[in-house]
């Protein structure tokens, strides 16, 4: 039975390969504004001070780019989740930036089996949700939506990969639907379990892979390699 339904969720998974217009900088006299939005993943726990992946991501994309994080540890995408994003102070922060982009990267903590419980009935409902609270601001930002982090091995803490899996395709149809770019983080981790100590929380090079992951689609680009490298 587990074979079957293994097999059943790998051909349910989206293609990889993702055709996201990138961001025009060009057509801005400023710095552009992103908001990250996420969990601890995005705050940066597991990865050294200061080197969360927005902060790399600021050093890739210099300084016609103004990355912040309102990245906020343990919090959930579905409103039903023990600690909802929409609840938080930084959300409000996020939404209060006027963002021109919007990376939005949660559902790790929904695979909690006490929020996995309420998975059918709100996650696709609260993303969208989500989504929409973004997209009628004024600055009218390109949204782009992550798939979730790769969870190594048997996961940590309640997470865990079956069901990051199951959010995939979900995300998938969401981006269709409302037309949102899509990055796929989940494949940069995947199977790069060394670089996933706790399981969950990706080191200062996972969280590097991750930043490269969300530069190349913002800008369409291969990440620049660091002088130090």
């Amino acid at each position: 039975m587990k074979l079957v339904l293994a097999a059943a969720l790998l051909f349910s998974l989206p293609a990889r390969a993702q055709d996201n217009t990138p961001v025009d900088v060009t057509k801005f006299d400023r710095p552009l504004v992103v908001a990250c939005v996420g969990d601890s993943i995005t705050e940066g726990v597991g990865a050294k001070r200061g080197q969360s992946w927005p902060s790399q991501m600021q050093e890739m994309l210099g300084d016609k780019w103004k990355v912040k994080n309102f990245g906020l540890s343990a919090t959930t995408l579905m409103n039903s989740g023990n600690k909802p994003y929409q609840n938080c102070g930084k959300y409000k922060g996020a939404i209060e930036s006027k963002p021109d982009v919007v990376v939005i990267m949660l559902g790790t903590n929904d695979t909690k089996p006490n929020n996995w419980k309420h998975f059918e009935a709100d996650f696709e409902k609260d993303y969208r949700d989500l989504v929409g609270d973004f997209a009628k601001l004024e600055s009218k930002p390109r949204i782009f939506i992550c798939y979730p982090p790769y969870i190594a091995k048997d996961g940590n803490f309640g997470i865990n990969e079956p069901n990051t899996e199951a959010q995939i395709p979900v995300v998938a149809k969401i981006a269709k639907d409302l037309d949102l770019g899509v990055v796929d983080v989940h494949a940069a981790l995947d199977g790069k379990d060394d670089l996933i100590p706790d399981k969950v929380h990706p080191n200062t090079e996972g969280a590097e892979l991750i930043a490269k992951a969300v530069f190349k689609s913002l800008t369409g680009k291969e990440a620049p390699v660091p002088a130090d490298k």
